[in-house]
């Protein structure tokens, strides 16, 4: 990384630790943050059409078969709601690990990428991970710094965060933030998974869900794996756990209860994805998850 990026990232840094807990501040540009100070398990989140950010420490985010390790050097671009599995790997004293994740707008994606000459777009699909520019972290700074000047947000906060997507329709994720806006091919994509999130314990297949949002299944497998990373199966079952995790968690069911309650029709076939993903049967898992709850020790985004 270039001096003048880490120089950005490290004023976006001492922006967020003085305003880590000021979350109704940070809402208002769209930003969410977190720390903590220790390593995490590994456990479930759900990312929104968001670009996720680690300006200290590093951690591991699980995307299908996207295993990635990484820290500041990187970034996330998610389009679309996406299941994943990711936790805290590493921590950086003083600091802990510190992350910012700033909510995607469709709208004004939409309008920089008209008013945009065009939009670097690879024929290849663009890796899962980012990388910084000089003119994208001095954009990205000068957003996460507002937080220092809540006077001044409502002002330059539509400024800054039109320049902040214009940086990245810049780079190679252009492909990844465009599938934001919901274009033809990123309707099927977000129709697709809005049907699977509403009616999770249906039993869908491959060409149920294509018939319902009006396309082959060919062009939806195509499509869904380009822009989540994962085929159809592979997201309603990581949708399925993750919603049954967090019922055994918050709500207290048992495994059994949670499992028919998104949709598994087999105890034995619930268990094994389960264990196969977290790595621990449903109710073990479930009560090491209610103990550092308890605790305070909790994975974040």
């Amino acid at each position: 990384m270039d001096d003048v990026t880490s120089d950005r990232l490290d004023r976006a840094l001492q922006s967020v630790l003085a305003h880590l807990d000021d979350t109704e501040r940070a809402g208002r540009i769209g930003l969410r943050l977190a720390r903590v100070d220790r390593p995490t398990d590994l456990g479930y989140q759900r990312y929104t059409p968001s670009v996720s950010v680690v300006l200290a420490g590093r951690k591991r985010s699980v995307v299908g078969d996207d295993d990635q390790l990484w820290g500041r050097e990187r970034f996330i671009i998610t389009p679309v709601d996406l299941p994943v599995i990711a936790g805290v790997v590493e921590v950086e004293p003083p600091a802990g690990f510190v992350a910012v994740v700033w909510q995607l707008d469709p709208a004004v994606v939409a309008e920089v990428a008209t008013a945009m000459s065009r939009p670097h777009q690879d024929e290849a699909p663009p890796a899962r991970l980012g990388s910084w520019t000089p003119a994208l972290a001095d954009a990205f700074a000068r957003l996460v710094g507002l937080l220092d000047a809540p006077e001044d947000m409502t002002v330059l906060a539509p400024l800054v965060t039109r320049e902040v997507v214009l940086r990245l329709l810049q780079t190679d994720q252009a492909p990844r933030i465009l599938a934001a806006i919901g274009n033809r091919d990123g309707d099927v994509v977000a129709a697709a998974t809005a049907l699977l999130t509403d009616r999770l314990a249906e039993p869908w297949s491959v060409a149920g869900l294509a018939a319902a949002v009006r396309t082959s299944e060919s062009t939806l497998f195509a499509r869904f794996r380009q822009v989540t990373g994962m085929s159809p199966v592979q997201y309603l079952r990581r949708l399925r756990l993750g919603e049954a995790r967090r019922r055994m968690i918050v709500l207290g069911d048992t495994a059994a209860q949670a499992a028919v309650a998104v949709g598994y029709r087999s105890a034995s076939h619930f268990s094994r994805d389960y264990r196969a993903l977290h790595g621990r049967p449903p109710a073990a898992d479930a009560g090491r998850a209610r103990e550092l709850l308890a605790r305070g020790e909790v994975a974040i985004a």
